[in-house]
């Protein structure tokens, strides 16, 4: 069963902005909607404008408000509300990009808590629960930051709202809505467990990992490559790759191409360059410097196939020196501390191309530094083991605490130094498995097919 567009609560954005209010008119404007801040800046304020009421048309108030999500990314609040007739509205939106993989977070609700955990729902995202067959489709609801349970009530209250029409025109179609509205409400008492699934093609939406950083069992994340059809409905379209005459050696050369930036959007220039990693492979290190806002950013990608085996990197930690080794994380590889309890899923941090010591820092800025979890707003618990998982990985730095690191990628993309090539190194061990269904599945190559192709596409008489 699907609510399709009947969820009348969201009627529609704010409208247009008109006059700017007093509070508007203090705050420098420099061109832009929103003040020259960042989501981490504890002083910020919501920014507020006139905006057309879209019930009475007469003057109300919007407020902006850029904000950042825990372990997520950063997100626009807006909330309308009209003093006139008073109507308002609330909704989010994504403040970064589209991301380069689509996203399917997997819940399985087995407690009350997990219904207080927050979510961001995305304009484009499908929202499923298996067991009742209901799906949400994309673009049916404006985006929304909210619950588990918050979702449900709003399906609930779409499927309510037209309920006095149907009982008048379809009675029989009324009786069977109201019967499985009350399977939804049985849902919020979590009398069985069930799955929730939010399966987002732009990759913004989110579901709260309540016991990060450690991993959270009953919620899965899985990122996957966009079909024509979901870049069609996101309005994406691939450009068509230029004909060369002849292949061109480009090893010794640094290719300039252009981008925008990923912080403030304004055109900027990214570097690439091939590299040839000794005792490895070739890697392609992308670097992007804005000059607008200072920020700067690399990348590293695999320039060879994925591999017919998968590997697993485990380091024993035991001295300062080992920081000071190469490595190279690929978007497919996930990092795991036992000591710490913790585990990297794919796709987090990006490729990276530095040593052990800067991923570790990567990964303790990663988990520590988020307003939600160190402002005024924080969980004192949850802000006491933050701050102890951060002393734990600076002991690991300085050398004061062993630990054993581990590098999964299913890819085989990865790599870390090896300190006495080409003999055998006694703290490094490397792994060579067979991928699961499962892992072939993330990386696209259940569906791949290299050999016989041709038979297949040739027209049949």
């Amino acid at each position: 069963m699907s609510v399709g567009g009947a969820v009348g609560l969201d009627s529609g954005p704010p409208g247009v902005a008109a006059t700017p209010s007093p509070t508007q008119a203090r705050a420098p404007v420099l061109g832009r909607l929103f003040r020259p801040i960042s989501a981490e800046d504890e002083e910020q304020q919501p920014t507020e404008i006139e905006s057309l009421c879209m019930n009475c048309y007469r003057n109300g108030l919007t407020r902006l408000l850029l904000t950042k999500i825990p372990f997520f990314r950063e997100i626009i609040v807006s909330s309308f509300s009209c003093e006139h007739c008073g109507w308002n509205n609330t909704e989010i939106q994504s403040a970064g990009r589209i991301q380069d993989q689509g996203v399917r977070y997997t819940l399985t609700v087995r407690v009350p808590e997990d219904m207080n955990r927050e979510v961001v729902k995305t304009d484009s995202a499908t929202t499923r629960i298996p067991e009742l067959e209901f799906e949400i489709p994309a673009f049916s609801q404006k985006g929304a930051l909210t619950t588990v349970e918050g979702l449900i009530s709003r399906a609930i209250s779409g499927l309510e709202q037209d309920q006095p029409i149907r009982r008048a025109n379809e009675e029989a179609i009324a009786e069977r809505i109201d019967e499985f509205i009350v399977k939804l409400k049985e849902l919020k008492h979590v009398a069985s467990p069930f799955t929730l699934i939010i399966d987002d093609p732009s990759g913004n939406s989110f579901v709260e990992n309540p016991h990060a950083p450690q991993k959270d069992d009953a919620l899965g994340i899985t990122h996957y490559n966009r079909t024509p059809q979901q870049e069609e409905m996101l309005g994406l379209q691939a450009e068509a790759p230029e004909e060369k005459p002849e292949e061109e050696d480009l090893r010794n050369e640094v290719l300039q191409f252009n981008t925008n930036c990923p912080e403030c959007n304004t055109p900027a220039q990214t570097n690439m360059k091939l590299v040839q990693i000794p005792h490895f492979k070739e890697v392609i290190i992308m670097a992007t410097n804005c000059e607008y806002c200072g920020h700067r950013t690399n990348e590293v990608k695999s320039g060879g196939a994925v591999e017919p085996l998968g590997t697993r990197i485990s380091l024993h930690i035991t001295d300062p020196s080992d920081m000071t080794r190469d490595l190279l994380k690929s978007e497919t590889c996930s990092v795991e501390i036992p000591e710490l309890e913790f585990e990297l899923g794919m796709a987090v941090l990006g490729g990276k191309f530095t040593t052990l010591e800067g991923l570790l820092k990567d990964i303790r800025e990663l988990v520590t530094k988020n307003p939600f979890t160190l402002g005024d707003s924080s969980n004192p618990g949850q802000m006491n083991k933050l701050q102890e998982f951060s002393q734990r990985v600076d002991q690991i730095i300085e050398g004061k605490m062993k630990a054993y690191f581990i590098m999964n990628d299913p890819a085989g993309n990865s790599y870390l130094q090896n300190v006495y090539a080409p003999e055998d190194d006694p703290e490094l061990k490397v792994e060579y498995y067979e991928r699961t269904f499962e892992q072939n599945e993330e990386l696209g190559l259940n569906d791949m097919r290299t050999e016989g192709y041709e038979t297949s596409l040739a027209p049949q008489r």
